[in-house]
């Protein structure tokens, strides 16, 4: 398989193999107009397997997103075909509106403008609780 380099735009590497397709939708990459590639189950001497996404573009990524799905993922900014940039991404201590909340008696499923924020509880174990009803998220 052959997936050209880009010139301009984001390559987020070193996903866990499966987190892809998760943080594509997460992301909400669907909706660009420019070339988006998922490349699933890459081998990798670091981690066995691994995801990468590469975008064709510029864009502003959701990094409480990414360190959400991955914390040990990477982004690299290209520019002009090189690398310029290269950070990695930690887990966010509070999430606004990345994920909703499954509790049905939650205040956020009658209040609709509410926010839905996530904080971190156990960042060992990457345990995110609603700050509204202590609900745990998926």
């Amino acid at each position: 398989m052959n997936i050209d380099s880009i010139k301009n735009g984001i390559v987020i590497d070193h996903i866990a193999a499966g987190n892809g397709m998760r943080l594509y939708q997460l992301l909400g990459l669907d909706a660009l107009s420019c070339s988006v590639a998922i490349i699933k189950n890459v081998p990798s001497r670091k981690m066995g397997k691994k995801d990468i996404i590469k975008i064709d573009s510029k864009i502003e990524l959701d990094l409480d997103v990414i360190g959400y799905v991955d914390p040990g993922a990477t982004i690299n900014i290209i520019q002009d075909n090189l690398l310029v940039e290269k950070r990695t991404v930690p887990m966010p201590e509070q999430l606004t509106n990345v994920i909703r909340c499954k509790n049905p008696r939650c205040i956020t499923s009658t209040e609709q403008d509410l926010d839905h924020i996530f904080k971190l509880t156990d960042k060992e174990h990457k345990i995110y609780r609603c700050i509204y009803c202590e609900t745990k998220a998926n």
